[in-house]
């Protein structure tokens, strides 16, 4: 079942002389429950490719569906919405908010929606992601791995239909990326999340169902590596 369809999508920069064509006409689907890793050199629109997939950047022209609804239809305020309960988003940098303590930082989301927290939802993330003991901990308080970590919980806190991960071992050492690439196929297998990362690490990339890759633009390859 496909859960994410994008048709031609193009997103430039600047204007005249000094315009870069950041994503070049790329169409592509994605199955619900798939592991799709991006791959390919700097300044090859990966970045860019994600945060139009997660309602965070609007495309010049193309179209992206996210379970059948067509994403950029919306006005700003329904894509704030829909960027908190259709996608969960992690960074390279773990973007957590250094006055809130990791049970905080985690239920952020949740709460800015203007929702009840699942309890029982965020128990089972606590252990997942081993942090049960450090809810009070602040993210100066913590390593490097366990602020990804938390950033991974707070990206799964609302359910989400996809996550998109840039980078998210890019900071880290190989035994920490290891184990925040397992936390995420965990959570793929766990809860049949979607989940499509931005990689450099070609270990990574062999571990997913299907590398695209993407150079000036475009993408030049489309594998399926396992169904």
């Amino acid at each position: 079942m496909e859960i994410l369809r994008v048709e031609d999508l193009c997103k430039t920069y600047g204007k005249g002389e000094n315009q870069v064509k950041a994503l070049d006409h790329v169409s592509f689907s994605v199955e619900k429950g798939q592991f799709v890793a991006i791959i390919g050199p700097s300044g090859s629109g990966k970045s860019t490719l994600l945060h139009i997939l997660g309602g965070v950047d609007r495309p010049t022209s193309g179209k992206v569906y996210m379970d059948g609804s067509d994403v950029y239809a919306q006005n700003d305020e329904q894509l704030a919405i829909f960027r908190r309960r259709q996608v969960g988003l992690i960074y390279q940098f773990y973007n957590l908010i250094p006055v809130l303590n990791v049970t905080e930082n985690m239920t952020l989301p949740v709460l800015m929606d203007g929702r009840k927290v699942n309890e029982q939802r965020l128990h089972e993330l606590m252990e997942t992601l081993q942090l049960t003991g450090r809810e009070q901990h602040l993210p100066n308080q913590l390593s490097g791995g366990q602020q990804q970590r938390v950033s991974i919980g707070r990206a799964l806190m609302n359910a989400p239909a996809v996550v998109l991960a840039d980078e998210p071992t890019g900071n880290l050492d190989s035994k920490n990326s290891q184990e925040i690439v397992q936390l995420l196929k965990l959570s793929n297998r766990k809860y049949h999340q979607t989940l499509i990362i931005i990689t450099h690490d070609e270990n990574i990339a062999l571990q997913a169902d299907r590398i695209l890759a993407i150079e000036d633009g475009k993408i030049v390859r489309d594998e399926v590596l396992r169904g």
